[in-house]
């Protein structure tokens, strides 16, 4: 039980490194770790009937229904990975620092989770292209939006928080990718560094909207068009690697004392640089990195 409980932390933990950065979302990692459908069951499990018997003062019942076994640690993993990568290592940074580097690892856990989407649906029909490339469409124009101005408001920050959260739990599409649409992700990502409760209150009441009404959203659609909704999800992580891509012309604009990116165009690399070749390498590493964990995955199923 403890070494599922390790595990569940240490899962939380590359979701949250996930949701830090623009472009990778958290609910890919989900994926490539295994427990996106697990990740939906227990957002989803706190309803209505889990609120009436805590208004009822009936914890029993309360702490009963949800599914505080997986979800605690899951959590518990999520915000270790947000405290560390925002006041200890700060991702962020690295980021304007390394991004060849950093950029490859995640495009090659993306295109190793596509293969592993891929090798589960056991191939794509014809028909099914159709919604591959609705879901690569809808990639494309979320990931080429531009920053817009927007209010510094409570109730703005409410909308951002819930929309955010809705993106994490889709695969394809970065919260934090929406944040920077929405020209919030320093803003929140500072918060979060320094404890900022005015921006922390709204931005997670958001985010707990967005998970109890898009969870049983998604939760429904799963149950009804699972294969087609997989296929559209591969179609979304698709397009994404346009913007995962590790070699870009990057256009930073600096906003409070931060660079944010704010553009993007891929290309290829015009010869083999010491840089490029490493980014080569930290692509196949984030390939191999997802068929490994797919395999231990596999090989723990029949336990659980």
């Amino acid at each position: 039980m403890l070494k599922q409980r390790i595990i569940l932390i240490a899962k939380g933990f590359c979701i949250g490194t996930a949701d830090i950065i623009p472009g990778v979302s958290g609910g890919t990692m989900a994926f490539i770790l295994g427990i996106y459908r697990e990740f939906i069951a227990a957002i989803k499990s706190f309803d209505l009937a889990a609120l009436m018997a805590l208004l009822r003062l009936d914890i029993r019942e309360a702490l009963a229904r949800p599914h505080f076994g997986f979800i605690v640690p899951l959590v518990i993993g999520i915000a270790a990975a947000l405290l560390f990568f925002t006041r200890i290592v700060q991702l962020p940074q690295l980021l304007l620092d390394y991004p060849e580097q950093i950029y490859g690892l995640f495009f090659g856990l993306i295109g190793g989770s596509i293969l592993v989407l891929l090798k589960d649906l056991d191939g794509i029909a014809r028909m099914e292209l159709i919604p591959v490339i609705a879901g690569a469409v809808s990639g494309y124009i979320v990931f080429n939006m531009v920053p817009v101005q927007t209010p510094e408001a409570g109730w703005f920050i409410f909308i951002a928080g819930a929309l955010a959260t809705c993106a994490m739990m889709l695969p394809g599409i970065s919260g934090s990718f929406v944040l920077l649409i929405l020209n919030k992700y320093a803003y929140v990502f500072t918060a979060i560094g320094y404890f900022k409760l005015s921006v922390l209150l709204p931005f997670a009441g958001g985010a707990l909207a967005g998970l109890v009404f898009f969870s049983r959203l998604l939760s429904w659609i799963l149950e009804r068009w699972y294969r087609t909704t997989v296929v559209f999800i591969t179609g979304l992580l698709l397009a994404s690697l346009t913007v995962i891509w590790p070699f870009q012309e990057r256009v930073y604009e600096t906003i409070e004392d931060n660079s944010l990116l704010i553009d993007t165009h891929p290309v290829f690399p015009a010869h083999l640089s010491g840089p490029v070749l490493t980014s080569f390498v930290f692509i196949i590493c984030g390939i191999i990195a997802v068929l490994g964990i797919r395999r231990l995955h596999k090989a723990e199923a029949p336990e659980n």
